[in-house]
């Protein structure tokens, strides 16, 4: 009788769930391992709607959001809360994703236990440890405790390289954010869907519409203010283009972004999506302005350029490819790049058609089956 490998795979925010559970999936589908899930519930309710929208239920769930959680208190309560949860199940493998808090401190505890942590979406870097913050040293700090590293890209199997990880503990699989999109944005079109609907009223009569997200903590303060600047300027001057702004919980946002675009009769001000209606978004919008990283990944295989609001990016093989756009926080150069992509068809067309780098959505196949050959 073989042995059954046994994973538990951590994670804690919405875009974290949206990665991972094209993988929980794909793990369930084999009977030589047995795969559990713990959620350290880092986001609470929009990690709750992805769960439910991949039919995933969390064997443990650590509960851990508080109001005005800090960095401090929320790292070490991820190390404490999963020791009982390692000690129970026991796992081989211990899986983490991207650069959250939740990352960084569950490979730590995994470690600790003395499993093998597994990196998905590994090897990301700008160099810059302020930026994004604390992301990029969370990448950084995951990326020395791990085992195995499941990188996008070559870009990404290079920068590990530079730190002397061995090559054959690193797999380039893709990003599993295209498996998820290219399963959500099939179904999401086939389900009745009352936030959709709500969605369909705001765009009509607009010939264009423009997805805006914005979250990110180095642009809170001044850099947000310019960003709600720029986008005053951009629905004023095109008054026939919709901007839609699901804006995000956090007072530093919804501060400056109530403040400076309420009132503005082409600019609608949501509530946060769930997950199946951002998807149905994105694929109607015509471009993306955003400081995410997972939309830069994900609005290239709708062939939707992206400007990013960020001075530097750990995804720069959209940047090299010309998928997406930095635009920092700077007001003039965003209004200047949406004015030219609105009304330059052969620069939109151009940037809208080229490749996807980060892959073809089989990157969870590709894991699930390198964990089998070990």
């Amino acid at each position: 009788m073989s042995y059954v490998k046994k994973n538990l795979v951590i994670f804690g925010t919405r875009p974290e769930a949206i990665k991972m559970a094209p993988l929980v999936k794909e793990f369930q589908k084999h009977k030589d391992f047995e795969t559990k899930v713990c959620v350290t519930a880092q986001h609470r309710e929009m990690l709750d709607q992805v769960l439910n929208f991949f039919g995933i239920s969390p064997d443990y769930d650590l509960n851990l959001m508080k109001p005005n959680q800090n960095l401090y208190s929320l790292t070490a309560d991820i190390i404490t809360e999963l020791k009982p949860v390692l000690e129970d199940f026991k796992p081989d493998y211990v899986y983490v994703h991207g650069d959250t808090t939740t990352t960084m401190a569950a490979s730590i505890a995994g470690f600790y236990a003395g499993a093998k942590v597994c990196h998905v979406e590994a090897g990301l870097r700008t160099h810059d440890k302020r930026s994004p913050f604390p992301e990029e040293i969370n990448r950084q700090v995951t990326g020395r405790i791990a085992d195995y590293h499941f990188v996008p890209t070559q870009q990404s199997k290079e920068n590990l390289r530079i730190e002397n990880i061995k090559e054959d503990h690193i797999l380039i699989t893709g990003n599993t954010v295209i498996d998820a999109l290219l399963y959500s944005s099939g179904k999401v079109d086939k389900m009745e869907n009352g936030e959709v609907q709500k969605l369909e009223v705001l765009l009509k009569g607009y010939q264009k519409m423009i997805l805006v997200t914005g979250h990110r903590r180095e642009n809170h303060g001044q850099g947000f203010i310019n960003i709600c600047e720029a986008l005053k300027t951009i629905a004023l001057q095109h008054p026939d283009v919709q901007i839609i702004y699901p804006v995000h919980l956090n007072p530093h946002v919804q501060r400056p972004v109530r403040e400076i675009l309420s009132g503005i009769s082409n600019i609608q001000l949501i509530e946060p999506l769930a997950y199946p209606a951002f998807v149905w978004l994105m694929n109607r919008a015509y471009l993306i302005i955003t400081d995410s990283g997972g939309v830069q990944e994900e609005a290239p295989s709708l062939g939707k350029p992206v400007l990013v609001m960020r001075d530097a990016t750990e995804r720069p093989e959209a940047v090299s490819v010309g998928t997406v756009i930095l635009v920092g926080t700077q007001k003039d150069k965003i209004i200047a790049e949406t004015h030219e992509l609105l009304t330059n068809n052969n620069k939109y067309h151009k940037m809208s058609s080229l490749h996807n780098p980060y892959g073809d959505g089989k990157a969870s196949e590709r894991i699930v089956n390198f964990i089998r050959s070990l």
